[in-house]
Protein backbone atom coordinates (compact mmCIF):
# COMPACT_ATOMS: atom_id res chain seq x y z
CA UNK A 1 0.00 0.00 0.00
CA UNK A 2 0.94 3.61 -1.12
CA UNK A 3 1.82 5.81 1.76
CA UNK A 4 -0.31 8.62 1.35
CA UNK A 5 0.64 12.43 1.03
CA UNK A 6 0.21 14.16 4.20
CA UNK A 7 0.01 18.22 4.65
CA UNK A 8 0.49 19.42 7.98
CA UNK A 9 -0.73 23.61 8.42
CA UNK A 10 1.48 25.19 11.00
CA UNK A 11 4.66 24.93 12.21
CA UNK A 12 3.80 25.41 15.44
CA UNK A 13 4.83 22.75 18.48
CA UNK A 14 1.54 20.65 17.30
CA UNK A 15 2.87 20.74 13.61
CA UNK A 16 6.39 19.86 14.27
CA UNK A 17 5.30 16.93 16.79
CA UNK A 18 2.60 15.66 14.57
CA UNK A 19 4.85 15.55 11.56
CA UNK A 20 7.58 13.57 13.92
CA UNK A 21 5.33 11.24 15.07
CA UNK A 22 3.72 10.26 11.16
CA UNK A 23 7.59 9.98 10.35
CA UNK A 24 7.71 7.61 12.79
CA UNK A 25 5.51 5.50 10.97
CA UNK A 26 6.88 5.98 8.03
CA UNK A 27 5.09 8.76 6.47
CA UNK A 28 6.65 11.33 5.12
CA UNK A 29 4.78 15.05 6.03
CA UNK A 30 5.11 18.37 4.44
CA UNK A 31 4.53 21.01 6.73
CA UNK A 32 3.62 24.66 5.79
CA UNK A 33 3.74 27.79 7.92
CA UNK A 34 2.52 31.12 7.23
CA UNK A 35 5.54 33.06 9.54
CA UNK A 36 8.98 33.25 8.60
CA UNK A 37 9.69 31.54 11.66
CA UNK A 38 8.90 28.26 13.50
CA UNK A 39 7.40 27.76 17.18
CA UNK A 40 3.83 29.60 16.26
CA UNK A 41 2.46 30.27 20.31
CA UNK A 42 6.24 29.33 21.40
CA UNK A 43 8.47 32.10 20.48
CA UNK A 44 11.85 32.73 22.88
CA UNK A 45 13.51 35.61 22.02
CA UNK A 46 17.21 35.40 22.33
CA UNK A 47 19.85 38.30 22.74
CA UNK A 48 23.39 37.90 24.04
CA UNK A 49 24.56 38.11 27.49
CA UNK A 50 20.34 38.41 28.52
CA UNK A 51 18.46 34.96 29.72
CA UNK A 52 15.85 33.59 26.49
CA UNK A 53 12.85 35.64 27.47
CA UNK A 54 9.55 33.79 26.60
CA UNK A 55 6.53 35.52 24.93
CA UNK A 56 4.89 32.97 24.19
CA UNK A 57 3.90 29.20 26.18
CA UNK A 58 6.34 29.20 28.97
CA UNK A 59 4.72 27.17 32.16
CA UNK A 60 3.85 23.30 33.06
CA UNK A 61 3.00 21.44 35.75
CA UNK A 62 3.96 17.68 37.12
CA UNK A 63 0.34 17.04 36.01
CA UNK A 64 0.84 17.37 32.54
CA UNK A 65 2.45 14.08 32.22
CA UNK A 66 1.93 13.77 27.63
CA UNK A 67 3.97 16.95 28.09
CA UNK A 68 6.31 15.69 30.43
CA UNK A 69 6.85 12.17 29.21
CA UNK A 70 7.56 13.93 25.54
CA UNK A 71 10.44 16.03 27.01
CA UNK A 72 11.69 12.83 28.17
CA UNK A 73 11.45 11.35 25.16
CA UNK A 74 13.41 14.32 23.25
CA UNK A 75 16.14 14.79 26.42
CA UNK A 76 14.73 17.89 27.39
CA UNK A 77 14.96 18.93 31.14
CA UNK A 78 13.11 21.71 33.31
CA UNK A 79 13.62 23.67 35.79
CA UNK A 80 11.14 24.94 38.45
CA UNK A 81 9.92 28.47 38.27
CA UNK A 82 11.54 30.58 40.90
CA UNK A 83 8.98 32.54 43.58
CA UNK A 84 10.70 33.25 46.63
CA UNK A 85 9.30 33.48 49.94
CA UNK A 86 7.11 36.50 49.60
CA UNK A 87 5.37 38.35 46.88
CA UNK A 88 4.04 42.02 46.18
CA UNK A 89 0.50 42.23 46.55
CA UNK A 90 -1.52 45.60 45.02
CA UNK A 91 -4.65 45.29 46.15
CA UNK A 92 -5.61 49.04 45.11
CA UNK A 93 -4.22 52.52 43.82
CA UNK A 94 -5.25 54.38 46.96
CA UNK A 95 -2.88 52.42 49.22
CA UNK A 96 0.76 51.05 48.56
CA UNK A 97 2.05 47.61 47.84
CA UNK A 98 2.28 45.15 50.53
CA UNK A 99 5.64 42.29 50.58
CA UNK A 100 3.24 39.38 52.16
CA UNK A 101 4.59 35.74 52.86
CA UNK A 102 3.89 32.85 49.79
CA UNK A 103 1.98 30.05 51.31
CA UNK A 104 3.51 26.73 50.15
CA UNK A 105 3.38 25.91 46.49
CA UNK A 106 2.05 22.68 46.22
CA UNK A 107 1.85 22.64 43.01
CA UNK A 108 4.89 24.36 41.59
CA UNK A 109 5.58 25.33 38.00
CA UNK A 110 8.30 24.72 35.69
CA UNK A 111 10.00 25.63 33.07
CA UNK A 112 11.77 24.55 29.76
CA UNK A 113 15.46 24.88 30.40
CA UNK A 114 17.28 26.98 28.55
CA UNK A 115 14.17 28.04 26.86
CA UNK A 116 10.64 26.99 25.73
CA UNK A 117 12.21 27.15 21.84
CA UNK A 118 14.30 24.14 22.99
CA UNK A 119 11.40 21.97 21.43
CA UNK A 120 10.72 23.16 18.28
CA UNK A 121 14.52 23.13 17.59
CA UNK A 122 14.83 19.91 18.74
CA UNK A 123 12.18 19.04 16.76
CA UNK A 124 13.23 20.44 13.68
CA UNK A 125 16.23 18.70 14.01
CA UNK A 126 14.01 15.27 12.62
CA UNK A 127 13.16 16.95 9.13
CA UNK A 128 14.86 17.23 5.64
CA UNK A 129 15.42 20.08 3.92
CA UNK A 130 11.75 20.82 2.01
CA UNK A 131 10.01 19.67 4.40
CA UNK A 132 9.24 22.84 6.01
CA UNK A 133 8.08 25.37 3.95
CA UNK A 134 7.91 29.07 5.57
CA UNK A 135 6.17 31.80 4.51
CA UNK A 136 3.52 29.88 2.94
CA UNK A 137 0.22 31.44 4.24
CA UNK A 138 -3.06 28.80 3.18
CA UNK A 139 -5.53 30.78 1.54
CA UNK A 140 -7.67 27.42 0.04
CA UNK A 141 -8.33 24.31 -0.02
CA UNK A 142 -10.81 22.06 -2.37
CA UNK A 143 -11.19 18.98 -2.34
CA UNK A 144 -10.79 17.25 -6.38
CA UNK A 145 -12.39 13.63 -6.74
CA UNK A 146 -9.40 11.91 -4.56
CA UNK A 147 -7.34 14.81 -3.27
CA UNK A 148 -7.30 17.95 -1.55
CA UNK A 149 -5.76 20.61 -3.32
CA UNK A 150 -4.01 23.87 -0.81
CA UNK A 151 -3.57 26.65 -2.58
CA UNK A 152 -1.48 29.43 -0.73
CA UNK A 153 -0.22 32.87 -1.86
CA UNK A 154 2.81 31.67 -3.84
CA UNK A 155 1.87 27.79 -4.72
CA UNK A 156 -0.45 25.12 -5.08
CA UNK A 157 0.06 21.67 -3.46
CA UNK A 158 -1.57 18.58 -3.65
CA UNK A 159 -2.49 15.85 -0.89
CA UNK A 160 -4.51 12.43 0.30
CA UNK A 161 -4.84 14.20 4.08
CA UNK A 162 -4.53 17.88 5.44
CA UNK A 163 -3.98 18.37 8.72
CA UNK A 164 -4.74 22.01 10.29
CA UNK A 165 -3.19 22.96 13.57
CA UNK A 166 -4.19 26.51 13.09
CA UNK A 167 -6.54 27.52 16.64
CA UNK A 168 -10.26 26.93 15.17
CA UNK A 169 -11.12 30.78 15.14
CA UNK A 170 -8.64 30.94 12.66
CA UNK A 171 -8.65 28.37 10.21
CA UNK A 172 -12.61 29.03 9.68
CA UNK A 173 -11.74 33.11 9.16
CA UNK A 174 -8.72 32.62 7.07
CA UNK A 175 -9.22 29.34 4.69
CA UNK A 176 -11.67 29.14 2.36
CA UNK A 177 -13.17 25.83 1.28
CA UNK A 178 -14.64 24.17 -1.35
CA UNK A 179 -16.94 22.57 -0.68
CA UNK A 180 -17.83 24.61 2.42
CA UNK A 181 -17.24 23.22 6.06
CA UNK A 182 -20.35 21.59 7.55
CA UNK A 183 -22.24 25.39 9.52
CA UNK A 184 -22.21 23.12 12.95
CA UNK A 185 -18.12 23.03 12.99
CA UNK A 186 -17.95 26.92 11.46
CA UNK A 187 -20.06 27.93 14.10
CA UNK A 188 -18.31 26.03 16.83
CA UNK A 189 -14.61 26.74 15.47
CA UNK A 190 -15.27 30.22 15.38
CA UNK A 191 -16.49 30.62 18.84
CA UNK A 192 -13.71 28.85 19.93
CA UNK A 193 -11.20 30.39 22.09
CA UNK A 194 -7.68 31.03 21.13
CA UNK A 195 -5.37 30.47 24.04
CA UNK A 196 -3.32 33.69 24.76
CA UNK A 197 -4.30 35.26 21.83
CA UNK A 198 -5.37 38.24 23.55
CA UNK A 199 -2.27 38.66 25.95
CA UNK A 200 0.51 40.78 26.62
CA UNK A 201 3.38 39.83 27.40
CA UNK A 202 6.16 42.24 28.87
CA UNK A 203 9.85 41.86 30.86
CA UNK A 204 12.75 43.73 31.39
CA UNK A 205 16.34 42.52 31.52
CA UNK A 206 18.58 43.56 34.45
CA UNK A 207 22.62 43.05 35.17
CA UNK A 208 21.84 42.17 38.77
CA UNK A 209 18.39 40.44 40.34
CA UNK A 210 17.84 43.39 42.81
CA UNK A 211 14.55 41.99 43.77
CA UNK A 212 15.95 38.70 45.61
CA UNK A 213 16.92 40.69 48.05
CA UNK A 214 15.28 39.70 52.09
CA UNK A 215 12.83 42.48 51.83
CA UNK A 216 11.88 42.46 47.87
CA UNK A 217 10.74 39.81 45.56
CA UNK A 218 10.21 39.46 42.00
CA UNK A 219 6.69 37.83 42.43
CA UNK A 220 3.98 40.50 41.86
CA UNK A 221 0.39 40.52 41.79
CA UNK A 222 -2.15 43.55 40.95
CA UNK A 223 -5.56 44.70 41.37
CA UNK A 224 -3.82 48.10 40.06
CA UNK A 225 -1.89 47.16 36.68
CA UNK A 226 -0.90 47.88 33.76
CA UNK A 227 0.87 44.75 34.81
CA UNK A 228 -1.30 42.29 36.55
CA UNK A 229 1.53 39.65 37.16
CA UNK A 230 5.00 39.14 37.11
CA UNK A 231 7.72 36.69 37.92
CA UNK A 232 11.26 36.60 37.93
CA UNK A 233 12.56 35.22 34.78
CA UNK A 234 15.89 34.66 35.36
CA UNK A 235 18.26 32.03 34.36
CA UNK A 236 21.41 31.13 36.70
CA UNK A 237 23.80 34.32 35.72
CA UNK A 238 21.39 36.56 33.55
CA UNK A 239 18.39 38.11 34.90
CA UNK A 240 14.83 39.08 33.97
CA UNK A 241 11.21 40.03 35.24
CA UNK A 242 8.31 38.80 32.60
CA UNK A 243 4.52 39.46 33.43
CA UNK A 244 1.45 40.14 31.92
CA UNK A 245 0.07 43.32 31.02
CA UNK A 246 -3.94 44.06 30.87
CA UNK A 247 -5.23 43.63 27.64
CA UNK A 248 -7.03 46.49 27.42
CA UNK A 249 -3.24 47.88 26.47
CA UNK A 250 -3.23 46.76 22.79
CA UNK A 251 -4.49 49.94 21.53
CA UNK A 252 -1.54 52.37 22.92
CA UNK A 253 2.03 52.85 21.36
CA UNK A 254 4.95 50.62 22.77
CA UNK A 255 6.76 53.29 24.13
CA UNK A 256 3.19 54.27 25.99
CA UNK A 257 3.40 50.61 27.20
CA UNK A 258 6.79 50.51 28.14
CA UNK A 259 6.69 53.49 30.19
CA UNK A 260 3.61 52.34 32.03
CA UNK A 261 5.35 49.59 33.24
CA UNK A 262 8.53 50.88 34.13
CA UNK A 263 6.20 53.89 35.98
CA UNK A 264 3.83 50.50 38.06
CA UNK A 265 7.79 48.87 38.89
CA UNK A 266 9.22 51.94 40.76
CA UNK A 267 6.26 51.51 43.02
CA UNK A 268 8.07 48.38 44.30
CA UNK A 269 11.99 48.79 43.60
CA UNK A 270 12.14 52.64 42.82
CA UNK A 271 14.76 53.93 40.51
CA UNK A 272 16.52 50.33 40.19
CA UNK A 273 14.16 49.62 37.73
CA UNK A 274 15.90 52.48 35.55
CA UNK A 275 19.06 50.12 35.36
CA UNK A 276 17.33 47.95 33.03
CA UNK A 277 18.59 46.58 30.04
CA UNK A 278 16.31 45.94 27.67
CA UNK A 279 12.32 46.00 27.31
CA UNK A 280 10.67 43.31 25.36
CA UNK A 281 7.13 42.49 24.80
CA UNK A 282 4.44 41.15 22.38
CA UNK A 283 0.96 41.89 21.86
CA UNK A 284 -0.64 38.53 20.92
CA UNK A 285 -3.76 40.59 19.12
CA UNK A 286 -1.37 42.07 16.81
CA UNK A 287 -0.07 38.72 15.46
CA UNK A 288 -2.54 37.69 12.81
CA UNK A 289 -1.67 33.84 12.50
CA UNK A 290 -3.04 33.75 16.22
CA UNK A 291 -5.40 36.01 16.50
CA UNK A 292 -8.70 36.94 14.96
CA UNK A 293 -11.30 39.26 16.29
CA UNK A 294 -14.98 37.89 17.73
CA UNK A 295 -17.89 38.65 17.14
CA UNK A 296 -19.40 38.59 20.66
CA UNK A 297 -17.44 37.95 23.83
CA UNK A 298 -16.34 34.65 24.97
CA UNK A 299 -15.04 33.01 27.86
CA UNK A 300 -11.39 31.53 27.94
CA UNK A 301 -11.43 27.85 26.89
CA UNK A 302 -14.91 28.29 25.69
CA UNK A 303 -15.57 25.24 23.48
CA UNK A 304 -11.68 23.77 24.01
CA UNK A 305 -11.73 20.01 23.40
CA UNK A 306 -15.40 19.93 21.75
CA UNK A 307 -15.81 16.83 20.33
CA UNK A 308 -17.02 18.16 16.57
CA UNK A 309 -12.56 18.40 16.62
CA UNK A 310 -12.91 14.89 16.74
CA UNK A 311 -14.00 14.34 13.35
CA UNK A 312 -12.90 14.07 10.27
CA UNK A 313 -14.06 16.16 6.95
CA UNK A 314 -14.18 16.86 3.18
CA UNK A 315 -14.16 13.17 2.39
CA UNK A 316 -12.49 12.27 5.48
CA UNK A 317 -9.47 14.24 4.66
CA UNK A 318 -9.08 16.71 6.76
CA UNK A 319 -8.20 16.51 10.11
CA UNK A 320 -8.52 19.15 12.82
CA UNK A 321 -5.83 18.91 15.43
CA UNK A 322 -4.10 21.58 17.92
CA UNK A 323 -3.88 22.29 21.34
CA UNK A 324 -7.78 24.13 21.83
CA UNK A 325 -9.26 20.61 20.47
CA UNK A 326 -7.26 18.81 23.24
CA UNK A 327 -9.60 16.74 25.42
CA UNK A 328 -6.81 16.65 28.34
CA UNK A 329 -5.42 20.29 29.10
CA UNK A 330 -6.91 22.44 25.91
CA UNK A 331 -4.32 25.36 25.50
CA UNK A 332 -1.80 24.54 27.08
CA UNK A 333 1.65 22.46 25.82
CA UNK A 334 0.00 19.33 27.51
CA UNK A 335 -2.68 19.98 25.37
CA UNK A 336 -0.83 19.88 22.11
CA UNK A 337 0.90 16.59 22.73
CA UNK A 338 -2.44 15.00 23.85
CA UNK A 339 -3.91 16.51 20.26
CA UNK A 340 -1.37 15.06 18.31
CA UNK A 341 -0.82 11.43 19.24
CA UNK A 342 -4.60 11.64 18.91
CA UNK A 343 -4.62 13.09 15.38
CA UNK A 344 -1.87 10.50 14.43
CA UNK A 345 -3.94 7.89 15.75
CA UNK A 346 -7.04 8.85 13.37
CA UNK A 347 -5.25 9.41 9.95
CA UNK A 348 -3.65 5.54 10.71
CA UNK A 349 -6.62 4.46 11.39
CA UNK A 350 -8.60 6.34 8.04
CA UNK A 351 -5.57 5.09 5.85
CA UNK A 352 -5.24 1.73 6.99
CA UNK A 353 -9.08 1.22 6.44
CA UNK A 354 -9.78 3.59 3.26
Amino acid sequence: MQTPNVVIIGGGFSGLLIAHLLQKQRFAPKILEARNRLGGRIHTLRKDNEPPIEMGATWLGKKHHHLLDLLDHLGIDICQQYMGNKGYYEPMSISPPQLVDLPPNEEPSYRIEGGTDNIIQTLEGFFDQGQIQLNQMVKTIRKTNTKLEIETESDLFESDFVISTLPPKILVDRIDFTPSLPDELTHIASQTHTWMADSIKVALTFEESFWRNPDSSGTIFSNVGPVSEMYDHSTDNQYALKGFMNNAYHAISRELRKQLVIEQLRRFYGRKVDSYQSYRELVWKKEPFSYSNYEQPIVPHQYNGHAIFQKAFLDKRLLIAGSETATEFPGYMDGVVESAHRTVRQLSNLFHNS
